[in-house]
Formats: structure tokens, sequence, C-alpha cells
């Protein structure tokens, strides 16, 4: 979607919304149904307990075979990610 299609589709949006506004019913759906859009969501974030016992399991490997990083003294984790990253 270009810049354009999507400024157009937010001015359609608000425009819309602004339509409706002074009806409460129309409102309350309106709200029910983004608070439904938003749970469908997926974050990118989130993994299953399997994932995330099996990255614990990995590092923890990592950890035994050497494969380790450290932090320099007096360097924040901002830094640090950036220079092994």
């Amino acid at each position: 979607m270009t810049a354009l299609q999507l400024d157009t589709m937010n001015t359609q949006l608000w425009q819309n919304i602004g339509a409706i506004a002074d009806s409460k019913p129309l409102m309350k759906r309106l709200s029910s149904y983004v608070a439904r859009l938003v749970r469908e969501r997926k974050d990118p974030t989130l993994m299953t307990e399997e994932e995330f016992l099996a990255k614990l399991e990995r590092g923890e490997e990592d950890y035994r075979q050497g494969r380790t990083r450290r932090m320099l003294p007096g360097e924040d984790l901002d830094t640090f990610l950036q220079r092994v990253g």
C-alpha cells in the first residue's frame, strides 16, 4: 500500500467515524469491533511455551559450548546489543 493510499484510507476512516460519532449504539459497536481486531492482530514477540523452552535449551547449550557474549565494564544494554548485534 502506498503512502497516498494509506493517507486516503485514514481520511475516509476518520470521516466515517465522525459521521457516526453522535450515535452511542454505533460507536459502541465500532468500539467492540476494533477491540476484536486488536485481539486478532498477532504479536510477533509472542511464542508458545514449547518455543520458549526450546530457546532456553539452545541458550543453555550455547553457554555449555562457550558460545557466549559478555558486556564490557560500564557498557549499557543498547551499546552491547549494537556491538554483538
